[in-house]
């Protein structure tokens, strides 16, 4: 009890506690952040590259992902396997990972490694050696990913299916992982022409935060990234956007593996921007009190234990965006509930909701937990350095990641009634209904 009295206080009264934060810029347009934090000899050392899925030439898709593997083969000094080989045999670990905004490299280790980090790292931005042995290997690898992450899966077939209904311009409706028939395609070319313009210094953000020094770093990576010249042909960051979206759409995705029939409803939302937080973070109230805690959610509340029409009903938003985002809501119905059913009552609490007052006991409980989320977060160095990667490739700015908590914190209850006008639009929506057989669709 002591302890759970202890957490309370500081959730309440503990301060945003500001990292300390270095940034400069190498001249050949490279941007190095430094996150201090001297508790412990381990630093994350992680290079972001500002290009991503959505970034990819079309009929490529899966370059990004697929490239991201790639770069574990060999570099004119390693072989290929040698840089986690090395990572591991220093004691630390390694990953990469691909999204629709950014490919992100780290490697998490004590800090006086941090310099073989750097050589290695800086060495595979310009000079991978990949072979057509490769490409067969490794395309081999992400078309068996994509089959036990996606093709095995009711679920994640149907998300395809409403994202690419969600966005019919916008490179943000095609998977990540890309289409299985463009990714059988992909060649040498393909995965050259992409690191030749996009894996660059001016193209790039080097993130280190730990147990370092500015100076150290700034010398450091100097010494490593700040020699490769920059690309001269790197294309503005110009995506095409979506038009206005004018009726709603829906999508029966049926599928014998569906073991429970579901549906969902996704809106398009606006994102975290520079400068422009505010909408962002009232949406994050949102998610919770509509469809957060069953217990105390506005969905949870109406639909499973007043009137127990489903077994599950949720909300979610993120924002880490660098175009428009979503947000969403699903629900699960019960037993001999028809999913017209269930969508009729969660349309219902959601008027409900939207005509009712914002608890206000409800309001301050998701301040409290958000500011002790931040709070603890700083004890996650690497944590930390993906919270301030991500936003810098999304648009958003230091000064953004660091007024965050702040803006979380400022969010009202007329704040919340008003993006959830905003958003809450069936004619910006996609609504799917997963089913095993047609005859569950009514």
């Amino acid at each position: 009890m002591r302890r759970l009295l202890t957490l309370a206080l500081i959730a309440f009264s503990a301060p945003a506690l500001a990292q300390e934060v270095t940034t400069y810029s190498l001249d050949n347009g490279m941007d190095v952040v430094v996150i201090e934090d001297h508790r412990a000899p381990v630093v994350v050392h992680m290079v972001w590259y500002k290009v991503g899925s959505a970034d990819e030439p079309v009929g490529a898709s899966g370059v990004a992902h697929f490239l991201e593997h790639l770069l574990f083969k060999a570099t004119d000094v390693l072989e290929s396997g040698e840089f986690s080989a090395t990572v591991a045999a220093n004691g630390g670990s390694d990953n990469a990972f691909t999204s629709y905004d950014y490919t992100a490299y780290f490697q998490r280790i004590a800090a006086d490694r941090l310099e073989l980090m750097m050589q290695m790292e800086s060495n595979r931005m310009n000079n991978l050696r990949i072979t057509e042995a490769d490409i067969e290997t490794e395309r081999n690898v992400v078309l068996e990913e994509r089959n036990q992450r996606t093709e095995n899966s009711a679920g994640a077939l149907a998300r395809e299916q409403f994202v690419a209904a969600q966005y019919q311009n916008h490179r943000y409706g095609v998977p990540i992982i890309g289409w299985k028939h463009e990714m059988e395609q992909l060649s040498l070319q393909d995965a050259f022409d992409f690191y030749d313009l996009y894996y660059s210094p001016n193209n790039a953000i080097l993130v280190v935060a730990g147990d370092v020094a500015p100076d150290e770093v700034k010398a450091l990576a100097e010494q490593y990234y700040g020699v490769i010249p920059s690309e001269p042909n790197l294309p503005e960051r110009i995506r095409p956007q979506e038009p206005p979206q004018r009726a709603e759409r829906r999508i029966t995705y049926t599928d014998p593996r569906v073991s429970q029939p579901y549906l969902t409803r996704s809106y398009i939302a606006p994102e975290r921007d520079a400068g422009a937080q505010k909408e962002a973070a009232a949406l994050v109230y949102l998610a919770d009190l509509l469809g957060g805690s069953p217990f105390s959610s506005a969905l949870g509340q109406a639909l499973q234990f007043e009137t127990q029409t489903a077994v599950y009903a949720g909300a979610s938003y993120n924002g880490a965006s660098l175009d428009d985002s979503t947000f969403a809501v699903s629900v699960a119905p019960s037993e001999g509930v028809s999913l017209s059913d269930a969508e009729a009552a969660m349309d219902a609490a959601i008027a409900a909701f939207l005509a009712a007052p914002v608890d206000q006991d409800q309001m301050e409980s998701l301040r409290t937990q958000l500011r002790a989320s931040e709070v603890f977060a700083k004890d996650n160095v690497q944590g930390i350095a993906n919270r301030y990667g991500r936003a810098l490739t999304q648009g958003l700015t230091i000064q953004d990641v660091q007024d965050w908590p702040q803006i979380l914190q400022d969010v009202t209850e007329a704040d919340i009634k008003a993006v959830a006008a905003k958003v809450l639009d069936r004619n910006q929506a996609v609504t799917g209904w997963v089913v095993a057989n047609p005859e569950e669709a009514r």
